[in-house]
């Protein structure tokens, strides 16, 4: 059988023969020339016992070619059943037809992960497409909770997915230094200052930020200005502090993102979109009132609840309706000043012109209500031609022991990100913050999270690892010669006997490698990281149920002193893991080690 090539994976190549299928059919005129393909999919069976793969072709193509989906199925897997790559065709339900492979295939499968290396699972399907990933963008009052961890860690990790399918990604955090709150901010700042120089200035205001880590804040005001700013009115102060302010908390915000190895290509201040000699937001409210998207007029009293932002006067109103939104909003408050409506507007018109047409944002739970908005701006400034897919991340409970953790003095009302990663590490944290789907609250316990059981997913993915190797290291009894390093030892292995690894639970392991880039490409075109800690928790739970199996019956073991050409192959099995467990937890974040600690 001719060996796959190394740039097409499985699932892909299945599908381009299913596709060559219909160009035949195309040919015959069972099939209307110019029918749409793009929905023809090849992908496992929902349940294994119907097979390999399965296609949806005949479901999908029988209304355009006015056929009962049965009868295409019929005409398509006749054609199938001579491919090289098949053993079996079968016609299940209405018209889905499952495919079983040949069992040469899985042993072609495992040297395609052995030749690509680091390099398996990714994929050409983002074809070079600019992508911007938003994400954090705490606002810059204070460290990091949280909270706040688990949208960087998922933003990161999905920045990271997007780049392995082929997409061109920038990372990029919006600074919300523009808002009423920088302002309490330089006033809770202004405070310390005021502590700094000597006064006593006893409890903290209701209203301003209460905790310790503005303290620095004063210190560093005092050290610069001395006592020159204390009795200085507010209106010329207050640039200063926020300044400063602000500067000192976003060096604290990217230390606690390096203590999680999360790094921006950039940093977007709100406040440059109407400083520096160049006002965007008013820029784009013109831009959308000459396209007859803005104008006056007074919003209808809120049915029900309120509507967010509602005045009852006449005022500039983005026409949200006409893009989908279920009221029209607000562009400038009562005072003149903009809606963050209206700065969020001219932010990310500001992003599609730099040809980003593709945008994700990663918002908090509480933002929900904005999407609809935000949505129908992007189809207004970009013509239609702009996309923006929010994720919301949901809240995180932190827990020790099932029971809640008390919040941080030193942060005042919160538990902050770095005391977590401090006390876990990043590893932890970052496996366990994807371990469940985003929009799905999440329970972080602190003491379940560091055990070594099968129970916590990150020590039994990365003990997968680990264990891959540690049967490197025990192998040179038999095979002496196995190099340590990585790429030489998988070119040795390609060429062992791959055909013998033929038990059951094997071959279910090389399955499971073949699945690996259709897991990444899916993941990737639906925004999803989380399918790749679920992909590699199985992975490992195979792979050490599979190393069980051989205490249990010696001739399965991966060592067999005796028969140095099984040991190969069953290597190159533990290499093609051991590769997959390194690249999937390297879009996550996540250390591969070599051995556990």
């Amino acid at each position: 059988m001719a060996e796959l090539p190394m740039s097409t994976h499985l699932f892909a190549r299945l599908l381009s023969r299913v596709h060559a299928v219909c160009a035949a059919l195309i040919e015959e005129g069972a099939l209307p020339a110019g029918i749409d393909l793009s929905r023809v999919v090849v992908e496992p069976p929902k349940d294994a016992s119907h097979g390999d793969m399965a296609t949806n072709a005949a479901m999908v193509l029988a209304k355009d070619a006015k056929a009962k989906p049965r009868d295409l199925a019929d005409k398509i897997a006749d054609k199938l059943r001579a491919e090289e790559l098949i053993d079996q065709v079968a016609i299940a339900g209405p018209g889905f037809i499952n495919l079983t492979l040949k069992p040469a295939v899985w042993a072609e499968a495992l040297r395609a992960v052995l030749d690509a290396g680091a390099g398996y699972g990714r994929s050409t399907v983002g074809g070079g497409e600019k992508v911007n990933v938003e994400y954090v963008s705490a606002n810059p009052t204070g460290p990091m909770h949280v909270g706040h961890c688990r949208g960087a860690v998922f933003g990161d990790a999905l920045a990271n997915l997007l780049d392995t399918a082929g997409y061109d990604v920038t990372r990029e955090y919006y600074i919300n230094d523009a808002g009423a709150q920088v302002d309490v901010l330089a006033r809770s700042a202004f405070l310390r200052y005021r502590e700094a120089l000597g006064e006593t200035i006893g409890e903290i205001p209701e209203g301003l930020y209460p905790g310790d880590y503005l303290k620095p804040v004063g210190e560093a005001l005092k050290a610069e200005h001395g006592a020159a700013l204390k009795d200085m009115p507010e209106a010329q102060w207050l640039p200063t502090v926020r300044a400063t302010a602000i500067a000192m908390m976003m060096e604290a915000i990217k230390g606690d993102l390096a203590a999680l190895n999360i790094t921006h290509e950039v940093f977007f201040s709100e406040r440059s979109l109407i400083e520096g000699g160049r006002n965007r937001v008013a820029e784009t409210i013109e831009f959308l009132r000459a396209k007859g998207d803005v104008y006056q007029g007074r919003l209808p009293p809120p049915k029900g609840a309120p509507v967010e932002d509602y005045e009852d006067r006449e005022q500039t109103l983005f026409r949200a309706t006409a893009y989908g939104d279920d009221v029209d909003r607000p562009l400038l408050k009562s005072d003149g000043s903009y809606t963050y409506f209206a700065s969020d507007i001219a932010y990310h018109k500001v992003k599609f012109d730099a040809g980003f047409a593709n945008m994700v944002d990663v918002w908090g739970a509480d933002h929900g209500g904005y999407i609809k908005r935000m949505q129908a701006a992007i189809q207004a400034v970009t013509a239609g031609k702009g996309a923006l897919d929010v994720k919301i991340v949901q809240l995180v409970r932190l827990l020790r022991n099932g029971e809640p953790v008390k919040m941080s003095k030193r942060a005042g009302d919160f538990v902050t990100l770095r005391e977590v990663v401090d006390e876990v590490g990043s590893d932890a944290v970052r496996f366990m913050m994807l371990f469940r789907k985003n929009d799905a609250v999440l329970d972080f316990d602190l003491a379940k999270v560091i055990e070594q059981s099968k129970d916590n997913p990150v020590f039994y993915v990365q003990y997968g690892h680990a264990r891959g190797h540690s049967i490197f290291r025990n192998a040179r009894e038999v095979v002496p010669d196995l190099p340590e390093d990585s790429k030489a030892r998988a070119a040795m292995l390609r060429q062992a006997p791959l055909e013998r690894l033929n038990d059951p639970a094997e071959l279910e392991l090389l399955k499971r490698l073949a699945l690996y880039p259709r897991i990444v490409e899916a993941a990737a075109q639906a925004h999803e990281p989380h399918r790749i800690a679920f992909y590699l928790n199985e992975l490992a739970s195979e792979f050490h149920a599979l190393w069980t199996h051989g205490r249990d019956l010696p001739h399965l073991r991966f060592i067999i002193n005796n028969d140095a050409e099984i040991t190969r192959a069953r290597l190159a099995m533990v290499q093609g893991v051991v590769s997959v467990l390194a690249s999937g937890l390297a879009i996550l974040g996540v250390t591969a080690p070599d051995e556990m600690r």
